[in-house]
């Protein structure tokens, strides 16, 4: 699988390794923390060196994808992480992988103007032409101790006098737990079927009542203010120039705001974000999560919240 040192990636190889299944990695931190004792051996990504690439996925049955950057920096672009996870694909085929595990994102579409959607469209329709079994699944967002979104909001809640959405605040989201994602990524790596699942949570959640739930749950309420997408841009990047980070995108608000995180599907996970919130509102938030930090620090294990 890819990226099992990092977030969700750690939860699928603990349920797959909990099976009694072998697990190898594939991933840019060879040298970061071995979460597992040992158990898992990385292998480096090699996009640029096919046969290696290849080799390393020999008498693989099933690869995991999740492979994939949140925004373009100067460090990652969402053009190379299409191109090389497209290389990923063929390498898998080239190798005999038997079925490739695969997270998109909900309403994916090659006609989108936000990279990220359109991106993810164009490696749907490549797993489909493949020929290898698949299955493709689209969360929203993911929750759990090593999450960024909602520690970060959190964590904004805890230090500012007020919190502000871009617009009216009413797009919508449906976070799942990042274990019941894992445990849906191993329950399909068992099939052989063709799927594509919205994977996404029992709750929906406009961003304003994301927002102020969290703020109650964790005893800090603030008031909720509409700003324009442009002040909400700025307020971002100087926030994230004082935290070394990037909080949120351009592209990112639009996609929030285009309600591009909101399905008409059942749920696929069980747990509820309200019910997590508050068995962990006393350290949620204490402390930002940079997203940047763990791109360049490649030997840290990922910090819980």
């Amino acid at each position: 699988m890819t990226g099992a040192f990092g977030y969700s990636g750690k939860y699928i190889a603990k349920r797959l390794l909990d099976q009694g299944h072998e697990v190898i990695t594939l991933t840019n931190s060879p040298d970061r923390a071995n979460p597992f004792a040992g158990r898992v051996k990385p292998y480096p990504f090699n996009f640029d060196h096919p046969e290696e690439l290849t080799q390393s996925l020999r008498g693989v049955s099933v690869l995991y994808n999740t492979y994939w950057v949140r925004f373009n920096h100067r460090l990652f672009k969402h053009a190379d992480a299409v191109r090389n996870t497209e290389r990923l694909f063929e390498a898998a085929k080239e190798a005999n992988v038997e079925r490739i595990v695969h997270l998109s994102i909900t309403n994916p579409s090659e006609d989108s103007s936000l990279e990220y959607f359109s991106g993810k469209a164009r490696l749907e329709r490549a797993l489909a032409d493949s020929g290898i079994s698949y299955a493709i699944l689209r969360p929203t967002v993911l929750f759990g101790k090593e999450d960024i979104l909602i520690n970060n909001i959190a964590w904004a809640l805890r230090r500012l006098p007020v919190f502000g959405v871009f617009g009216d605040g009413e797009y919508r989201l449906q976070p799942i737990y990042v274990d019941d994602m894992a445990a849906l990524a191993v329950e399909q790596g068992a099939r052989r079927d063709h799927v594509t699942i919205d994977a996404i949570g029992p709750e929906t959640f406009a961003y304003r009542e994301l927002v102020k739930v969290i703020g109650e749950t964790i005893g800090k309420k603030r008031p909720v203010i509409s700003v324009p997408p442009a002040v909400g841009v700025l307020a971002a990047w100087i926030l994230g120039k004082f935290v070394g980070d990037v909080l949120i995108t351009h592209e990112e608000i639009k996609g929030l705001m285009a309600d591009l995180l909101h399905v008409d599907s059942p749920p696929a996970g069980a747990t509820r974000l309200t019910d997590w919130i508050r068995e962990h509102a006393d350290s949620l938030g204490r402390k930002y999560t940079s997203e940047l930090a763990r791109r360049k620090n490649t030997r840290t294990e990922y910090q819980s919240n």
